[in-house]
């Protein structure tokens, strides 16, 4: 770490006052991601969760959610506003990959997801079966940032739930990589998967582990509220997360947005 970014992260340990109305509310967002993943395929419509219909996906992009977009409150969050939106949600699993915490904070203060390869492992996942509305709004909260690529993975090996298999599909490739942990990374433990062979930590646990490395000398609960409050910090953060970060490590083709 330079001094330059040390002077930018570090601080005084006195009390934090954010800008927020509810302090519990917005820690406990940071701290819950993923947010409640369902145990099968659903239907998302009108902020609730219905029987999966697998006629309904006719038509639209199959796009791969492996971190907050598997689960219906974060999909409420992105859609709910939206009047008639309804979106086929798939439960499946893919072979040789893993998901682990990105080089990155999100706005809401959370590390949020990234797909990474890992041979011997199969991730149990969900696709976002989206119209063309639904993949350009779904590009704006993913792509604004700079912080994911939207991409196809190709010759894979991804079972939808109810037996049908998919060679391709699209997704949001990290471009900052993973969090180092020797070399393999932190894995979403709320994720589920079969011979993992990366240590596993919820977001809670995720947060302290940068908050050590970064910022220890203050308040754990302030330093995620300034993630949040502080865009410039935010950055900073992330600029020195990104120094040792690992970069995915699995051939995909960048699509236009």
């Amino acid at each position: 770490m330079t001094r330059t970014l040390l002077s930018v992260i570090q601080r005084p340990m006195s009390a934090y006052a954010p800008d927020t109305s509810d302090r519990h509310a917005t820690l406990a967002r940071a701290r819950g991601y993923p947010y409640p993943i369902p145990e099968r395929s659903y239907h998302w419509r009108k902020s609730q969760v219905h029987d999966f219909d697998p006629a309904r996906t006719e038509g639209r992009t199959p796009v791969l959610a492996v971190g907050s977009n598997q689960s219906p409150e974060q999909i409420t969050r992105k859609f709910g506003h939206v009047e008639g939106a309804e979106i086929p949600v798939q439960r499946c699993t893919l072979q040789g990959f893993d998901v682990v915490y990105s080089a990155h904070i999100a706005g809401y203060g959370s590390v949020p997801a990234m797909l990474q390869a890992a041979p011997s492992t199969t991730v149990t996942l969900f696709v976002n079966w989206l119209d063309a509305a639904q993949l350009a709004a779904m590009h704006e909260t993913e792509l604004r940032s700079g912080n994911y690529y939207y991409g196809r993975l190709d010759e894979i090996a991804l079972t939808l739930e109810g037996g049908e298999t998919l060679t391709s599909v699209h997704g949001y490739i990290s471009r900052r990589g993973h969090i180092r942990h020797g070399d393999e990374g932190i894995a979403l433990v709320k994720v589920t998967a079969q011979n993992r062979q990366r240590p596993a930590q919820d977001t809670s646990q995720m947060l302290a582990h940068v908050h050590e490395r970064i910022a220890s000398n203050e308040p754990l609960d302030d330093f995620i509220l300034r993630l949040i409050d502080e865009p410039d910090f935010r950055q900073s953060v992330i600029a020195e997360l990104s120094t040792d970060s690992v970069d995915f490590a699995a051939a995909y083709k960048i699509v236009e947005e």
